[in-house]
């Protein structure tokens, strides 16, 4: 048999992911060690991986592993050969159709196409004919049925998807298994979707399953499931993204609850700390009802901020804006009160479809959400592609180590015609009066000078060309990378401003996969290398004239925003739902007691000490959030 052809359904999966945001949580919880388990009289009290925010209270309702598929197996005649495939092409089909139905509902249950877009990946799969052919050649190379041969090739692909290191692309594994369960289900005429014990959930319930298929998940009911505990699964998860996009509270990881649990058992679930707790006692249970009475008047209080400023108590102006991924998150950047938009990343467009987005395209686009928050600034950040992100056209091989590799920037001073059509979509959309420009991944002032002699060529072309464009549009850069903090005067020097991504510029200084679970505690926003690379960073902007951002998580870490305006960030770029809280922090703190604590963290060498002076700096001006310190 030929190989598994992993190499071409790699850049498939890795079109779903599209920075889809991660659960926001403290990190610095204390009752967040994954798989401690405690018991205290009668109750019990399991740990796994918080990953959508919420308490649920109800009665337990258990789906175990489901049993694997009874695959036939028998040989069939060179003569049959023809048939069997015919039935292979009906069953991808009849597959492919099922899944848009599935779009389709889930767009109508969320009122929007975000989450939706999560099942391109299997459309994509389908349309791969990498798993197609393979499938034929075993047929034709062993002369078994079509059956047999689909679920043989398939485990191949599952089995190497799950051995890898990167947690997004093991949950892929998840992408492959589901998309050809269904073709299986659709060979031998089984229908395909809930497990028979969701369909029979008839009172609202905590659902604790073993795994859910990402099909399955995408058909929960929000009016029945009060919460969900999976053993399986991780942040990066299909159930974890869309449990977040539902509303509903959820916990993954919790190993084998659905073993241990008879079903019927009174539960809470607690989505903020990742705790399922079985039987609790009185006492618990009143401490729950209590922390959820002041988390739903917290968010009562949040959304009368909405038309406010972001303003310390002594006056000190901060900008909050908003990250969005496509035009239709524009209604929420409206909703939550952010100041236009921080970051607008692009590789929506790019990613889950089988050819390039032309200019024109992308300049509707670009210039929709423009006009849309005008006069509100949009800072559109130029394409992002590499690391876990790759658009399936791309013939691309193998990277040990993508994060390190060919990605953002590099590829786009390398691949000319991708750049020149967005750079020119910008500069139109530019016209509008309230875009800026902004390139990822900057390593060196030398990759920011030949992307500004690039963007040059581009408006020389428009101009020639009689078409409208913003000739003075700014452009600045993001600091990601160690190198480009430590060069921060020299970019300066040739940007209008900075935004400094934090995930990134931990990841990267620390050498930390915070998805790693080995290793996820090494992972310290708080990490005085860290702060000593944002401060000088901002410290270099302020001394060039132009001013400095931050729109990393750590912008929206409560804990931590105190830090970020004491090192002097002028704006800060979160989520749309986040907006309001993050604002709430900001107008509770003093730029005064916000500068003490960053200069004691630019001091002390310890990243325990600066966290707790954080927390202590939280508690005392809104002890309110104390969700945040405890």
């Amino acid at each position: 048999m030929r190989g598994t052809g992993k190499g071409a359904i790699t850049k498939f999966l890795l079109a779903l992911v599209c920075e889809f945001p991660l659960p926001h949580r403290p990190q610095h919880s204390k009752r967040s060690d994954v798989e401690k388990e405690q018991t205290n009289g009668g109750e019990l009290i399991l740990t796994g991986i918080p990953v959508s925010q919420g308490v649920a209270e109800g009665r337990v309702f258990v789906i175990p592993k489901q049993a694997p598929l009874k695959i036939p197996r028998f040989p069939i005649s060179e003569k049959e050969l023809p048939s069997q495939i015919r039935r292979l092409e009906e069953a991808i089909q009849k597959t492919r159709e099922q899944i848009h139905k599935l779009q389709q509902r889930l767009t109508q249950s969320l009122g929007g196409t975000q989450e939706a877009r999560l099942f391109d990946a299997h459309l994509l799969i389908l349309d791969d004919p990498t798993l197609f052919e393979e499938t034929v050649q075993y047929m034709k190379e062993h002369r078994v049925n079509v059956e047999h041969a689909l679920a043989t090739v398939a485990e191949k692909f599952v089995q190497a998807f799950s051995e890898m290191e990167d947690e997004y692309m093991r949950e892929r594994a998840a992408d492959v298994r589901d998309v050809t369960n269904r073709v299986l289900y659709n060979l031998i005429h089984r229908e395909a979707g809930h497990p028979p014990a969701l369909q029979d959930l008839q009172e609202p319930a905590i659902v604790v399953a073993y795994d859910l298929a990402p099909s399955e998940a995408a058909t929960l009911d929000r009016t029945r499931v009060l919460g969900l505990a999976t053993d399986q699964g991780s942040t990066a998860s299909h159930v974890a993204i869309l449990a977040r996009a539902l509303g509903i509270p959820a916990v993954t990881g919790l190993k084998d609850a659905t073993c241990r649990l008879n079903g019927g058992e009174l539960a809470l679930l607690d989505g903020y700390s990742g705790q399922l707790i079985i039987n609790p006692t009185p006492r618990t249970r009143y401490e729950y009802i209590t922390v959820q009475r002041k988390w739903h008047a917290l968010e009562d209080r949040f959304e009368q901020l909405k038309d406010l400023p972001a303003v310390t108590p002594d006056g000190h102006r901060i900008t909050l804006s908003a990250n969005i991924e496509s035009p239709a998150e524009v209604d929420l950047v409206l909703q939550y009160g952010a100041e236009g938009v921080g970051l607008f990343r692009t590789e929506y467009l790019f990613l889950g479809r089988h050819s390039l987005p032309d200019e024109e395209e992308q300049y509707q686009a670009y210039a929709e959400v423009a006009r849309r928050l005008y006069p509100q600034p949009v800072i559109i950040r130029t394409l992002d592609i590499g690391g876990d992100k790759m658009i399936a056209f791309q013939d691309v091989p193998p990277e040990r180590n993508p994060f390190l590799g060919w990605r953002a920037i590099r590829i786009c001073l390398q691949e000319r015609e991708i750049f020149r059509n967005q750079v020119r979509a910008i500069l139109r959309a530019g016209s509008v009066g309230n875009v800026k420009m902004m390139y990822p991944m900057v390593s060196d002032l030398a990759e920011l000078i030949q992307a500004n002699n690039f963007v040059q060529e581009c408006k020389a072309e428009l101009k020639a060309e009689g078409i409208p464009f913003r000739a003075d549009i700014e452009i600045g850069v993001m600091i990601e990378i160690p190198s480009a903090a430590l060069q921060a005067e020299s970019l300066a020097q040739q940007s209008s401003f900075f935004s400094i991504g934090t995930n990134d510029l931990i990841q990267y200084t620390l050498a930390v996969d915070r998805t790693n679970p080995r290793i996820a505690h090494l992972y310290k926003p708080t990490h005085p290398a860290v702060i000593r690379l944002m401060h000088e960073a901002i410290q270099a902007a302020h001394r060039n004239g132009i001013w400095a951002g931050v729109c990393g998580e750590a912008a929206s870490d409560p804990v931590l925003i105190p830090l970020l305006l004491g090192l002097g960030a002028d704006e800060l770029s979160v989520s749309p739902r986040l907006v309001p809280q993050v604002k709430y922090v900001i107008r509770k703190c003093p730029m005064s007691e916000a500068k003490a604590l960053a200069e004691f963290a630019l001091r002390c060498e310890d990243s325990g000490e600066i966290l707790e002076r954080a927390q202590l700096l939280l508690q005392s001006i809104a002890p309110e959030l104390e969700i945040y310190t405890s």
